[in-house]
């Protein structure tokens, strides 16, 4: 199969993928934000039954330049996304 591009915009919704690729697609998602100097980035896990949500934030909680993450607001996916700040 040849790869498929995946936009790199700032918003990475993680339903598109397979939940395996996750520990490796968030890492990868956010050096190429920061290569493109976006630091703002949300990270759309869906509501389900949390499981997803507690991965990513494993994740970022691991990564140095990650500033900070917080589930979106009201209209932003609420706690079926999740908000990160990165280094420059």
């Amino acid at each position: 199969m040849d790869p498929i591009e995946y936009p790199i915009d700032g918003t990475l919704d993680l339903h598109e993928f397979n939940p395996r690729e996750v520990k490796e697609l968030v890492p990868d998602y956010l050096e190429e934000c920061r290569r493109r100097r976006i630091t703002s980035v949300r990270i759309v896990h869906g509501k389900g039954t949390g499981a997803l949500r507690e991965q990513v934030h494993a994740i970022l909680a691991r990564l140095p330049y990650v500033i900070s993450w917080r589930l979106a607001g009201h209209g932003a996916g609420s706690w079926g996304a999740t908000l990160v700040e990165l280094k420059n």
